[in-house]
């Protein structure tokens, strides 16, 4: 699967994988075998942070 490259459209998609299907960012990570680093990397880039009590990037 291929990860949007916005940051917006990538924050978008990333928080409502993990609102609608997954407990956290790790077992997003591992099911859809993309780079936790480099997901965090780009939203934090961007100016977002993932909290994991929340499981979103705020």
């Amino acid at each position: 699967m291929s990860l949007p490259n916005d940051p917006f459209m990538l924050l978008s998609f990333i928080n409502t994988m993990l609102r609608d299907k997954y407990a956290s960012l790790d077992a997003l990570c591992d099911d859809l075998d993309e780079s936790k680093t480099d997901i965090t990397a780009k939203l934090s880039a961007a100016g977002f942070e993932y909290d994991d009590k929340l499981n979103k990037f705020c």
